[in-house]
């Protein structure tokens, strides 16, 4: 159940044509378990790749081309909330898309969007598939479960372009970071409970994901990045944090890299503050939010480019004037932290934070998304609505905390020693795949 900025809560289901043809659908809900659906999107139109992105590293651009987008609401509540919104802030055409009163028919398609007919309503719901302008496929191989079994299993991964955390913004926006990463249905993470639910759903039959039983926030020990995680603005980086539940204290690394595999390090930066007591959150239900306040921190510059950049910066900006150098750690708090890296101390961000457990019991750390314009949450209004790529607790999952100590270096590599992260034909194959699957 994937929680895009608003909030909203939907799942995705996603099929890829060999003539670049696609169908998508997107299902929405009212709950952030996604078991009570609201409305379901069927998407149809072109997808055309195009080159390798020169601003997101290990991405390739695409051009999309919107055919169809019908909608099928699932109750008398979500037909009339959403035709109130078309209906009031639509723009020529869209005016009376269902008239009011209009009572619920269960399975009936209604068109938002038609190329042919040049009818366009679907601004109100704050939909747009731009999230297909930038692409990337990544393959690993997933050790099999059993002790007494060898060998791994394949594992593919689409990630689709960000939204952006505005929803005003998020109509026009390119993206330049990623969603969570969507499983493909022939080679997925096992176990994933979800994945089939979802794959054999349609837009008249929502997928019903199964009931989880909730965690109580407990944020004590450490918990650590699973993958490298790319950010909009081309920010690539692993996180590393350790709470002290005790005394409302943390601490955490935040690992900077230039390349989609965290394999040429920049900058790191390790910050330290104290946190309030949790409350739940009355807009994300699951949610609980927090404040965190950073009173000191320190960098260590880990390349040439950024040592000239921070030898570079105004006086008394960050740490101390002319004097950094390549893998030396210098504090930044006497200098109310680092203009030129945009940390500002004392802190305060406004958090919202969430935790679950996965299909192989691991416990999992949900971080607020950061904003997309580069801001920081640093008042109540702008609180997080959803949340950033998941943390493991290093305590229950010590093959990932293994991993992570590798990726600080030398990034994710596959059984056979090759990088994890593969050029785009293997999209192409994917798409194949997939239609295949569908077919059979």
């Amino acid at each position: 159940c994937e929680v895009r900025p608003g909030p909203e809560f939907l799942t995705r289901s996603y099929l890829f044509y060999a003539n670049r043809l696609f169908k998508a659908h997107q299902f929405y809900y009212w709950d952030a378990s996604c078991r009570d659906p609201s409305y379901s999107l069927v998407i149809k139109g072109k997808l055309r790749l195009r080159q390798a992105s020169w601003i997101t590293r290990g991405a390739t651009e695409a051009d999309y081309h919107l055919h169809k987008v019908g909608i099928v609401f699932h109750s008398q509540k979500a037909m009339r909330e959403v035709t109130s919104w078309i209906n009031q802030t639509s723009g020529a055409g869209c005016e009376g898309f269902l008239p009011p009163g209009r009572s619920w028919v269960p399975g009936a398609l209604y068109e938002l969007l038609s190329a042919k007919g040049e009818r366009d309503c679907t601004a109100p719901l704050g939909f747009a598939m731009h999230e297909l302008s930038l692409v990337r496929v990544e393959t690993r191989f997933q050790p099999l479960p059993q002790p007494q079994q060898s060998g791994s299993r394949l594992v593919e991964e689409l990630y689709l372009g960000d939204i952006h955390t505005e929803w005003g913004e998020r109509l026009h926006y390119r993206p330049t970071g990623y969603q969570r990463p969507m499983q493909s249905a022939m080679h997925h993470v096992h176990p994933c409970p979800a994945c089939g639910i979802i794959y054999r759903a349609d837009e008249h039959h929502p997928p019903i994901l199964p009931a989880r039983t909730p965690l109580p926030m407990r944020l004590g020990g450490s918990w650590v990045s699973t993958h490298c995680e790319v950010r909009p603005a081309v920010l690539f980086l692993t996180r590393f944090f350790t709470f002290h539940g005790s005394n409302h204290t943390w601490e955490g690394y935040y690992y900077h890299y230039s390349d989609p595999l965290c394999k040429q390090p920049t900058f790191t930066i390790y910050a330290a503050g104290h946190y309030t007591p949790g409350v739940p959150s009355s807009k994300v239900r699951g949610g609980t939010e927090l404040a965190f306040r950073v009173t000191q921190a320190r960098v260590t510059a880990m390349d040439t480019v950024t040592v000239m950049m921070l030898n570079s910066s105004e006086p008394g900006s960050c740490g101390l004037t002319s004097s950094w150098s390549t893998g030396v750690e210098q504090d930044i708090t006497p200098t109310n932290g680092c203009l030129a890296l945009g940390i500002k101390l004392p802190h305060t961000e406004y958090e919202l934070f969430s935790t679950e457990q996965d299909a192989q019991e691991r416990r999992l750390l949900y971080i607020g998304e950061r904003p997309t314009d580069g801001s920081s949450p640093d008042s109540p209004d702008k609180r997080p609505t959803s949340y950033q790529a998941p943390l493991v607790q290093c305590a229950a999952a010590p093959e990932e905390f293994s991993t992570y100590r590798g990726l600080k270096h030398t990034g994710r590599k596959d059984a056979n020693g090759n990088e994890a992260l593969k050029p785009l034909p293997v999209a192409l194959l994917l798409f194949i795949a997939l239609l295949a699957l569908r077919r059979d």
